[in-house]
């Protein structure tokens, strides 16, 4: 039978971390080729095959891969194998992972750029991955709650298992830092899939005009394209209140959009038409006067009829562009508001960084740099 079969294939560059690949089904069966191991020959302790089908449930593999002495065997990798997922319109959050009290736990104050989370424990994320901040009180009246509630993604730099890095203004004067005698359960979850049916909604933790032009950095990717229409909301705590969609001061009751002239990066962009700012835009609110959920926001808006890039012969509704991970991929659906709604309800499978039990050293996803294939199948019958 191949009614209804679905088969689907591509490939990827192994970070050395979980790869999520989403697809417009939820396969069955999987198998994947690590083709740059296969290139350059016997390599020791090295995964080069994978196979894995729904029967033998989730999170395990079957693994063809080099021994330490060179020989070529089938393994079993029973833990952080290959599994399925399939997430619905909301939001769904990891376990809540402490920061502990011992082993140098908590968040330090690291640049003016970025802030330094440090767990007792292995803290069990990838670089991409998104996370939310909770309860981060070093005392009753100190510590990070200011930032508590927004999504940031995880950095690659500097990343172990124990520590990494979110993007924010990280000497803030008002921020102290939280470290083993903080109070309550200073934590954070994962956001595990943090594009879905949403609105296309950042958080800027730096805002600047020059000449004109604005310049918006983000805690995570914005995924704003060249030609989208956006508009702020940005509480008066945070200063730069003229951004503001609402009241337009030259048109009473009409809201003030801006146009995204330029994409500098996953988390930065500019925007035209920019004016002089009335106040510096600043994240270094008061611990006593934290604004809660009402934190500084920067909206899609327009749709590529109205607030898009001009028609120019090519694809009428290009499919939004989403962060699984540190890279960009396009949604499987289409065709969607530009930049303001991710049509993307997510499914497909993992390959986890599970490694061999016998060839111990053998990762199931391969290494850093490695090209690795995949084919996907979803099947018409099973039969048992």
């Amino acid at each position: 039978m191949a009614e209804y079969s679905r088969l689907a294939k591509g490939h990827f560059t192994s970070t050395g971390n979980a790869q999520f690949v989403n697809l417009p089904f939820l396969p069955d069966r999987v198998e994947i080729l690590n083709y740059t191991q296969v290139v350059a020959g016997v390599t020791n302790s090295t995964s080069v095959e994978a196979k894995w089908d729904i029967s033998m449930g989730q999170g395990v593999a079957m693994m063809q891969a080099y021994s330490s002495a060179g020989a070529l065997i089938w393994d079993n990798v029973v833990t952080n194998g290959i599994s399925t997922f399939q997430a619905g319109q909301m939001l769904q959050y990891g376990p809540l992972v402490l920061l502990g009290t011992t082993g140098g736990a908590g968040i330090a104050k690291t640049s003016g750029t970025v802030l330094t989370v440090t767990t007792a424990a292995a803290h069990g994320l990838s670089p991409g991955q998104w996370v939310v901040f909770q309860n981060l009180y070093e005392t009753a009246t100190t510590g990070m709650q200011q930032l508590a509630g927004i999504p940031f993604q995880v950095q690659s730099a500097n990343f172990t298992t124990t520590v990494f890095q979110v993007a924010w203004l990280g000497n803030a004067s008002n921020l102290t830092a939280i470290d083993t005698a903080a109070t309550g359960a200073a934590g954070f979850r994962q956001i595990l899939y943090p594009t879905l049916y949403e609105p296309g909604v950042c958080y800027p933790y730096t805002i600047t005009v020059t000449n004109g032009v604005g310049t918006v950095t983000t805690t995570a990717p914005h995924n704003f394209q060249v030609g989208q229409e956006i508009m702020f909301k940005i509480p008066l705590s945070y200063g730069a209140q003229n951004l503001n969609e609402l009241p337009n001061v030259l048109i009473p009751g009409s809201p003030q959009y801006f146009y995204v002239s330029a994409v500098t990066s996953a988390t930065v962009f500019t925007f035209a038409n920019a004016p002089v700012l009335s106040t510096a835009y600043s994240v270094n609110n008061t611990f006593a006067s934290f604004p809660g959920l009402k934190f500084a926001q920067c909206v899609a808006v327009g749709d590529i009829n109205t607030g898009g890039t001009l028609y120019s012969g090519t694809q009428l509704y290009p499919s939004p562009q989403i962060y699984t991970g540190l890279a960009s991929a396009p949604t499987i659906n289409g065709p969607a508001i530009l930049g303001a709604y991710v049509n993307n309800t997510s499914m497909g499978f993992v390959i986890g960084a599970g490694t061999g039990r016998v060839v111990t050293g053998a990762v199931l996803v391969g290494a850093n740099t490695n090209v690795i294939y995949w084919t996907a199948y979803q099947d018409d019958l099973i039969v048992n």
